[in-house]
Formats: structure tokens, sequence, C-alpha cells
């Protein structure tokens, strides 16, 4: 184990710093800075290598996460990140992106802050791409099996570099024009710098992946063709459907879904020019949600320069610490402070929106009212109405789904209650041949499950393919964490 004394020597959660509020607003790098070596090794050293170690439970990867922690705490990377390798193909996304159910499920968190899983793991696949540990692992042969994936985020990648070091000869299929789905457009720089990302894919396509952009399936290239083309089609499409608000003044200019807001600054950031860009410059802007994506919004229009930023979310505010509705090793709903509210902009929980204000078109303002609660829903207060200033909203509330019209009219393949994308308990949706993992089965979900279902996909179709496997599937389509 880590140090046999390290949780009560070392008492303190001690997590990475940010950089200055002031400094970073200025530019689109990452917010947090590294850690130093010795501080590190000592919250590693917090690790109690339990007997029964929950953080496995909260992950679904099943990370390996006490033996990282003590080989991290005895300095040992190179073996440390063989370990994190072979159960995750991407820690340099988790670490940076993923909310850490495991944290939450770490069982020193029950009298003490939780060990920091999260920054080991970053910390660790940093040092091994700055110490060159990281290289390509191509296939001995190629088993002559050809699969196509469509979509290139996290699970569309943890599938194709499964199955490209299985010995298939695989294509990503992305219709934008470069390779990363959501993480390339629609997670801001600050969060995730894009060459993190791009030295990832430099190591896939060095494997053998083979990656098709600016090609929309269904479209460009028909489902129906693509499963001729294939032995195996994956379906990583993602749940890429929001979430309307149709109030009254919803077509007024200057509402705006999240993603399309991001997306664009994302691709203006790595140097494109982006007609009528949405821009948050000298704007009031309101942001409708208060999730992860709601906080990429706020510290975008940050950024750029926003005369005010107020981000509303209509339910109540969490509580700052775990309730008994709400034990260990469940991951609780908490108040929690981001980098990008940490920067600035007004927070208002209870607020209902109303309508949208305009005049000649144009956006000017949003009525909104208190939240109340009425037989279960949430509805506005009357008599609480105000209006706020708005320039520019950006609707934050979610997403509802994958875009199933062409995959459903030309394979056809059938979706769930819950329109995504139907599959079996080895990911195969209705049509031979054809899977589904990630959000596109899953629905809205977090990175690390992306990941996870990306790989016991992998060990699906290579099953479907071949007639065995060796690799791991670490969930199936049925599981769901503990509370996530």
């Amino acid at each position: 184990m880590a140090d046999p004394r390290g949780f009560l020597k070392n008492r303190e959660r001690i997590t990475q710093t940010r950089r200055p509020v002031p400094v970073r607003i200025m530019d689109w790098k990452e917010v947090y800075e590294s850690q130093e070596k010795g501080v590190l090794r000592a919250q590693a050293g917090r690790c109690m290598d339990c007997g029964v170690p929950f953080c496995h439970q909260g992950c679904p990867l099943g990370n390996l996460i006490p033996e990282w922690n003590d080989l991290t705490w005895r300095d040992k990377g190179q073996e440390a990140i063989e370990r994190l390798h072979s159960t995750n193909n991407f820690p340099e996304f988790t670490g940076r992106l993923c909310p850490a159910p495991c944290e939450t499920a770490c069982v020193l968190g029950i009298n003490q802050p939780a060990v920091t899983i999260k920054q080991v793991e970053v910390s660790i696949i940093d040092e091994a791409f700055a110490q060159d540990w990281v290289h390509p692992l191509p296939p001995a042969r190629l088993t002559g099996k050809t699969v196509a994936v469509v979509g290139s985020g996290p699970a569309g990648m943890a599938v194709a570099q499964q199955l490209t070091r299985t010995g298939h000869t695989v294509a990503v299929y992305e219709r934008d024009d470069r390779i990363g789905g959501l993480l390339r457009y629609g997670i801001p720089d600050f969060k995730l710098e894009k060459d993190t990302l791009d030295r990832r894919l430099e190591q896939m396509a060095a494997e053998g992946t083979r990656f098709r952009t600016g090609v929309e399936v269904g479209k460009d290239i028909g489902w129906e063709e693509l499963r001729r083309r294939y032995d195996a089609v994956v379906v990583c499409t993602g749940a890429t459907v929001p979430r309307d608000l149709p109030i009254p003044g919803r077509a007024l200019k200057g509402v705006h879904f999240a993603m399309d807001y991001l997306v664009q600054s994302n691709k203006v950031v790595a140097g494109d020019v982006v007609g009528q860009q949405i821009d948050a410059h000298g704007k009031h802007v309101v942001i409708l949600g208060g999730g992860d994506t709601g906080a990429d919004c706020l510290g975008t229009a940050h950024r750029q320069q926003a005369a005010s930023v107020t981000t509303l979310a209509i339910g109540r505010q969490p509580p700052p610490e775990r309730t008994s509705a709400q034990p260990w090793p469940t991951f609780p709903n908490l108040f929690e402070v981001a980098s990008a509210h940490e920067e600035g902009g007004e927070r208002t929980f209870l607020a209902s929106s109303v309508e949208f204000l305009g005049e000649n078109g144009v956006l000017t303002g949003l009525k909104i009212a208190e939240t109340e609660y009425v037989d279960g829903r949430r509805v506005p207060r009357e008599g609480t109405e105000r209006t706020i200033p708005a320039d520019l909203v950006l609707l934050s509330l979610g997403f509802t789904g994958p875009e199933t019209a062409e995959l459903t009219h030309q394979l056809p393949v059938e979706l769930d209650a819950r329109s995504n994308v139907g599959r079996d308990g080895y990911y195969m949706t209705s049509r031979t041949g054809v899977f589904a993992a990630g959000d596109a089965g899953r629905g809205q979900s977090l990175i690390v499950w992306a990941i996870a279902e990306g790989r016991a996909c992998a060990a699906a179709v290579d099953k479907f393919l071949m007639g065995e496997t060796f690799l791991p599937a670490p969930v199936s389509p049925s599981d769901s964490a503990i509370g996530v």
C-alpha cells in the first residue's frame, strides 16, 4: 500500500492550484497548474489501500486506483502509467473532465476529505507524455476484419483504439472537420487544451486507426451502404439533441443553444474564421442551466469580456455537504464552485424563466420569477416576476438524446423508451452487426462512462467478428453507478 500512516500524517486534502483569475481570463490556457512532486506524492500517500476499495465501485472503468496511488507515492511513474493505461485509454481526459465519482466513493471520505484521485491520475499521464513513456501499440497481425466507428468522441475513440490494437482495420467517421467530438468543440480550452487531444490522436493514427473527417453518415454516405462496406458498424454519435425552452419570445435574435455558442468559440480559439459568431463581448449574458455546460459558457463569456453574466437555475441550491438522503458512497448532488464561477458572475437558484423580451425581433431582456413547487412540479410563483437585462441567452438545459432520423430510416434500428439507440446486453442494436456505445445508447452521461462503454463495446464487436475475445468489458449496457 501507499504510506501506511499517510492518511494520519497528511489529513489535509491539497488540490491543484488555479492560476490567478485576472491572469487566466485573459487567455484560453488551462486553469490548473501542475502540482509540486512532493505534495503530489504526499497526497497519493493518503490512500489507505482498503480491503474493499469502494473507489473501484465508483469508477465504471474499474481503475486500479490504490495500485497507482501507491506507485505514485513510491515515485514509480512508469509503472503507475502501465497500471492506469491497463483500464483507461485516455486518463488525460478523465483526469481533467470527469467529476470523479471515484472520489465520492473513497473510503477515507467517510470521516476525512477524500484522496485526490483525479489529481493523481492526470499527473501520472502528464508525466508519462513528458517522459516519452506513451508509445503506439500497433497489432502484431491483422485479422482481415473491418469496422466503421461513427463519431469520434471519447466512446468512439475508445472503441477504435481497442479494436485497432486487436488487429481489426478501423475507420472513424466524423462529420466535423476535426476529430474529437465534444472533446474538440464542446469543451473549452481552459479545461482541455487541444494539444492534449492531438497527441493521443497521433498515437492512435500511428497504431493504424484511420480517420475520416467531414463525412456525415446518413447524408454523405448512407447507413445501409456503410453496413455493406464493413464487417461491423459502431454508433458513437453521442446525445447531441439539446433540450429547448419553448416560452414566449424564443424566436428572438440572441437566444441560442449553449453548444452552438461553445462550438463557435472553440473553432475561433483554434484559429478558424467563423462568420456571424455568437460573441458575448460587451453583452449582458444570461445562462439558463447550472451544470457543467453552463459553467463552460460562463468561463467562455468571461474570456470574451461580457458586460455581465448571470446564471439561472430553476431548482434549489444543492447542499454543500452530503445529506442523509445521499449517503456515502453514492454520488451526491452538491453545491460546487467551478473555476468559472470563481471568475465572476451572478448565480441565482429557484429562478423560473417566463418570457424572452425584445424589440424589433432582437432580445433585450428576460422575464423571470421565483420557482415554487406545486404537486412536485416547478412553476413560476405568481407576483414575483421581474425583468433582467439580456442581450444573449444561452440554453444549457441538457440533452434529450441522439440524432437518429437517418439511422432509424436507413438501416433501420429500434430506439429504446428514452429515444436512445436500443441495444441488447452485448451492445448490438436490432440490426445484426450494428452496435451502439456511449451517450448514443446510454443517454447523456459522464465521460468516464463513455470510455467504459467504448471498451466494453469493443469486446462485444471483437467477439462478434472472431467468435471469442480477450478484451476487457468493464460495464454492460444495463449497468449504472450508485447515484450516477
